[in-house]
């Protein structure tokens, strides 16, 4: 049974960080390619970040240079490292799992980031 647990979101002021952890189950996580998504009140959900089985990382335009994606295949874990964070990117932080063309995706339940004074 694939099971994706998110963890690390909660209260931080602007210009804070975070660390969000996804810790992955159920599957061959070293396979997979690991992404972060968000979805902010009233909005679609969104790419966040995303790295390849291979260990190659790509962002979106509105976190590159403040957010870092990296994974650690012995823990079958994927995280988010968010600094500088902004009032705008409060939102429900979502893990997805994904074996391109074989199976997935998998979701996690989310962790909410709120960036406020």
């Amino acid at each position: 049974q694939v099971q994706l647990v998110e963890s690390g979101g909660g209260l931080v002021q602007p210009g804070g960080s975070l660390r969000l952890s996804c810790a992955a189950s159920g599957f061959t996580f070293r396979y997979y390619a690991m992404s972060w998504y968000r979805q902010a009140p009233g909005r679609e959900r969104e790419l966040v970040a995303a790295i390849s089985s291979s260990d190659t990382a790509d962002y979106v335009e509105p976190v590159k240079g403040r957010f870092t994606i990296s994974r650690d295949n012995a823990k079958s874990t994927v995280y988010l490292q968010m600094n500088s964070l902004k009032p705008e990117d409060t939102a429900v932080y979502y893990c997805k799992a994904q074996q391109y063309y074989i199976d997935g995706p998998y979701w996690g339940k989310g962790t909410l980031v709120t960036v406020s004074t």
